[in-house]
């Protein structure tokens, strides 16, 4: 092909690339120029805002729809919730929209209580006033100073009644002394009178023992006392020293202020320099009258007897061992024949109580003596008895008793006493305080422990 059809090609080549070139920079060009908007009589749409991408618009708050009331169960209370409204946060641009609908609160729903299958809710009533108690029986009992001018008989048990009739032990006899006459409880029912005479009598001249010490039997009237014992009611108790009376008559002054000198060496053994085979032989003639239901002995004494009765045995079965019976032995006499109003004990056994009663009464002694060390000493008179029956709790006769002839009960009262009431608040004690267990002993007892045993009270109902 000759070089000028060629040259012709090119050229027209060009000359379209170029008008080509031309006439898309002018089209790009008139579509970036904005367009004038004629006004026309016609009603046009309204152009949508244009949005930039780089700063998109706010959300707009949506206002919540009424919702329907809330149907609410039978359990559910009737309290009707606001709508909560809920506006997008600031977090939210640039995320992509979302159609919010209306929340509601819903009501709480009702706590549950645990109840177990069988409860029953307790049912309060009131309180019923307690009846007025009125004045003690101890202290009515123990404000008379004559005994009750009735047929002589013993009402109710020994540590539950009175006495009716009482008569009076002698202050001095043919072999025995009353210890602290100020208390006035030198009656009884005229069986123990007779037998404290009669005892007597024979300790001295069979035993050659040189005469009794008598401590407390009964009230004018018998009934609770003010202080010291809760038997002793119905004139058939007596405690009788373990001291040997003196080979004098004591004066009013030495009969109020002597002490009793205690048998024991510590609280679990009996001192052989006090002890001897008198005070033996002077237990086991108390015990071995048939009008005898028990004598009560510090648990050691009863071990001592054990060990000294020799063959002739049958009495100790009588022979009982308790608390505080250190210095003295208590006497209690059966209810006399055909006493219908007294309540007796019954018969003892055929069993010496020298093994297993013995033993069991060890263990008790070693937990007292530990209680008993961190205790203070007891006090040097007797303590005042708190409480204790009434007159509606004692058998019914004993309100006769009480009232019965011309001297009329006055009520007693510890800081201002009337001169016809006894002055057994202010008496002595009768014996020494229990012996303490010395520290090295304690030692050996407690170990690591620690035991807390309350005393119990004193003259028991076995």
């Amino acid at each position: 092909m000759p070089i000028e059809t060629h040259m012709r090609t090119l050229t027209l080549c060009l000359s379209l690339s170029l008008a080509l070139t031309s006439w898309s920079g002018a089209a790009e060009e008139q579509a970036k120029a904005p367009k004038k908007v004629t006004k026309t009589s016609a009603v046009k749409r309204a152009a949508k805002p244009v949005v930039s991408q780089k700063f998109p618009a706010r959300k707009k708050v949506i206002k919540p729809v009424p919702t329907k009331p809330v149907v609410l169960s039978k359990k559910t209370p009737k309290t009707r919730s606001k709508p909560l409204e809920l506006k997008s946060s600031d977090t939210d641009r640039g995320q992509k929209r979302k159609s919010i609908k209306t929340a509601a609160l819903k009501p709480m729903a009702k706590q549950q209580v645990y109840e177990p299958k069988n409860f029953r809710p307790a049912v309060v009533r009131p309180e019923k006033p307690l009846p007025p108690r009125g004045p003690a029986a101890n202290e009515l009992f123990g404000s008379v100073s004559l005994p009750a001018p009735l047929a002589s008989r013993s009402i109710g048990s020994y540590t539950n009644g009175c006495l009716a009739g009482g008569v009076e032990l002698p202050m001095t006899g043919e072999a025995w002394q009353v210890m602290r006459p100020s208390r006035n409880r030198n009656w009884g029912n005229p069986r123990l009178i007779d037998y404290i005479e009669r005892f007597a009598r024979d300790a001295h001249a069979l035993d050659h023992w040189p005469g009794l010490l008598i401590g407390d039997l009964s009230q004018p009237r018998g009934g609770p006392m003010l202080t010291g014992h809760s038997s002793h009611q119905i004139g058939l108790d007596v405690d009788i020293w373990l001291t040997p009376m003196p080979d004098h008559t004591l004066t009013l002054e030495e009969r109020e202020t002597m002490t009793a000198e205690s048998m024991l060496k510590d609280p679990f053994t009996v001192d052989p320099d006090k002890w001897t085979p008198l005070h033996t032989q002077l237990i086991k003639r108390a015990a071995s009258d048939p009008e005898v239901a028990r004598i009560f002995v510090h648990p050691a004494i009863k071990k001592e007897l054990c060990e000294e009765a020799g063959d002739d045995r049958a009495w100790l079965a009588k022979v009982r061992p308790w608390w505080n019976h250190y210095y003295h032995f208590h006497v209690r006499l059966t209810c006399p024949p055909g006493a219908e109003d007294c309540q007796g004990q019954r018969p003892v056994g055929n069993d010496d109580g020298c093994d297993q009663e013995v033993a069991s009464w060890y263990a008790k002694l070693k937990r007292a003596a530990i209680a008993a060390a961190n205790l203070p000493l007891s006090p040097a008179t007797p303590s005042r008895r708190k409480g204790g029956f009434t007159m509606a709790e004692l058998p019914a006769q004993c309100s006769t008793v009480l009232t019965a002839g011309a001297s009329a009960p006055v009520s007693v009262n510890a800081d201002d006493m009337t001169a016809s009431a006894p002055k057994v608040l202010g008496s002595k004690e009768a014996g020494p305080p229990l012996p303490r267990i010395d520290p090295a002993a304690l030692r050996a007892l407690i170990g690591v422990r620690k035991v807390e045993v309350p005393l119990p009270d004193r003259n028991p109902n076995r």
